[in-house]
């Protein structure tokens, strides 16, 4: 018997089973809203440079000062980070058009906004970037606080990726579920950017034991044969929650009620999440199998199973789960994600294909002003194209594997992001098109990615190699932002960088072994023992050849 049997022996898709991933589900719908937050609470309204403060401006002859103060830009638009260094009132007695007019005053001296800036507030009422005037010379400062907040993500995924393998997943979830609330709270009541950078860090790193912990209570307690269901569910989740986040966001335009909005739900989550059990595979492997045997008791008892859970003992246990933990007397460390050849391969690998899903997913999704159309309506249309496309994934996980739905849906990604490169800008309903498309794609790659690598990696590792990959994610999305600056420069190389990175990952992808209808590895020696039954199996017919030839050939028997 191995501990598959004990779980369908208790129930492995029971009553338990449906209120455990239910509730461990609910986070997810607003883990959404704190990953893309970034482009509601530091929208960029129009403005322009304030005119001079000795000048007083009435409503009748506002638009008058405004001419006589700030040029316009090659585009016609008044310019947002320049103004004349004295008025030009003479402007207003030309009879010329505007873009005369501004030849004529090309060579008059400007000078920065030395009185601030007045902003367009028509669709915020207030953003981070009216709050600290972040623009012009501080632009650089609203990429800055999206890849501060990753940087917290890549440090939970290395902290609590690491804890949660040697303290449990029940107890960092529960940490992580009051880290995000108490962080995003004081997020809302920030006083300076500083301390809203320093907080968001937090809610970061909040988010990681989230997915981190969340995933794995999930993944132990199903069987093998629902994960890519299961696992889809919980990707719906966070397709759900971008949509919440538009809403939400469209009836709440003050961006410190906003963050608190979507900060608050993480106080209920706390409060439910003490009625978890812990992963009775991690009790076992920890030696607290005492532990293990009560909470599979528990699951029977919930599942209406009673009387079978009253048939498993310590020594039951203990027998199905031997070879587990014996691999299990030694100690683990992230080194052994590189221990074998087999584990490098993995780990390497799943390295490239985690940071270009992230670096590509975050590069499109974090900029939707540039769409040129409501971010609300963009928000909900990039939330919603992740609806099929995470469908397709699932039936192609489900039909063809894991390993070709992750290579195809890199490089179809990358494909529509390189082809957007060569669209007229003025066809700005293809362009979205193409990139709506693209981001789905990287959403069904982020899809599969979290169910590969739950089912590559071992359970006494697990935790830190989903800990690692997710660090690489993090690294991704942390990169990803201050691409967009290149942008300043060259227009194409983000778009570039951005559509190169997921295709040769998707070539890297090419190299994971196949884990479809697979069950669960929980020692590094499964893994190797996989590796070497894929290495055996390519080389058969080489060696039946050479069998046939020889009859005293051994290398039949080997591989038999």
């Amino acid at each position: 018997m191995a501990f598959s049997d004990l779980l369908e022996q208790v129930g492995s898709t029971g009553r338990f089973q449906v209120l455990h991933v239910t509730l461990l589900s609910m986070p997810i719908l607003m883990m959404a809203s704190h990953n893309l937050l970034q482009n509601f609470v530091a929208a960029v309204p129009p403005h322009h440079c304030q005119p001079h403060a000795n000048l007083s401006m009435s409503s009748t002859d506002a638009m008058d000062v405004l001419r006589a103060t700030v040029p316009l830009g090659l585009n016609g638009k008044l310019e947002r980070c320049k103004r004349y260094t004295t008025p030009q009132w003479q402007i207003l007695s030309l009879n010329t058009s505007e873009s005369l007019w501004d030849e004529s005053m090309a060579e008059t001296e400007t000078q920065s906004c030395e009185d601030g800036w007045f902003y367009n507030m028509t669709e915020m009422s207030s953003t981070i970037i009216t709050e600290w005037d972040l623009v012009c010379d501080y632009r650089a400062l609203k990429q800055m606080s999206q890849t501060t907040y990753m940087g917290g993500v890549l440090v939970g995924a290395i902290v609590f990726g690491g804890l949660s393998d040697r303290f449990g997943r029940r107890v960092l979830l529960l940490i992580s579920n009051l880290m995000m609330a108490i962080g995003g709270t004081c997020v809302a009541f920030s006083t300076s950017f500083t301390m809203f950078c320093v907080f968001r860090v937090c809610c970061g790193m909040a988010l990681s034991g989230l997915v981190l912990n969340s995933f794995s209570l999930i993944v132990e307690w199903i069987p093998t044969r629902v994960r890519t269901v299961v696992g889809t569910g919980t990707g719906y989740c966070y397709t759900t929650g971008q949509l919440i986040l538009a809403a939400v966001a469209y009836c709440i335009r003050d961006w410190r009620w906003l963050t608190l909005a979507v900060s608050l739900p993480f106080y209920v989550s706390f409060l439910y999440s003490w009625w978890f059990l812990e992963s009775a595979r991690w009790l076992v492997l920890t030696k607290k199998p005492e532990q293990a045997v009560k909470n599979l008791k528990t699951v029977a008892r919930i599942n209406g199973r009673s009387a079978e859970g009253d048939k498993i003992d310590l020594e039951m246990l203990q027998e199905s789960m031997k070879k587990e933990m014996a691999c299990s007397k030694g100690s683990y460390s992230a080194l052994d994600l590189l221990r074998t050849s087999t584990m490098r391969t993995i780990t390497i690998c799943l390295s490239a294909v985690w940071f270009s899903t992230s670096f590509a997913y975050y590069g499109l999704s974090m900029d939707l002003q540039k769409f040129g159309v409501s971010i609300y309506l963009i928000q909900i249309i990039f939330g919603a194209v992740d609806i099929p496309a995470k469908i397709i994934v699932t039936i192609c996980m489900s039909m063809l594997g894991r390993r070709p739905s992750q290579c195809g849906a890199l490089v179809l990604a990358g494909i529509m992001i390189l082809i957007n490169l060569l669209v007229p800008s003025d066809l700005q309903m293809l362009r979205t098109s193409l990139a709506v498309i693209g981001k789905g794609c990287l959403a069904a790659s982020f899809n599969c990615c979290y169910l590969y690598a739950g089912e590559l990696y071992p359970t006494v590792i697990r935790q830190s190699g989903m800990g690692w990959v997710s660090m690489m994610a993090r690294f991704g999305a942390m990169v990803a932002p201050m691409v967009l600056l290149l942008g300043d420069d060259y227009p194409w190389i983000p778009g570039f960088i951005y559509g190169g990175a997921p295709i040769v990952s998707g070539i890297f992808a090419f190299f994971l072994p196949e884990t479809l209808s697979q069950p669960l590895p929980d020692t590094i020696q499964d893994i190797d023992d996989r590796g070497l039954a894929r290495t055996n199996s390519k080389r058969l017919p080489e060696k039946l050849d050479l069998a046939m030839k020889d009859p005293s050939c051994v290398l039949l028997k080997e591989s038999v």
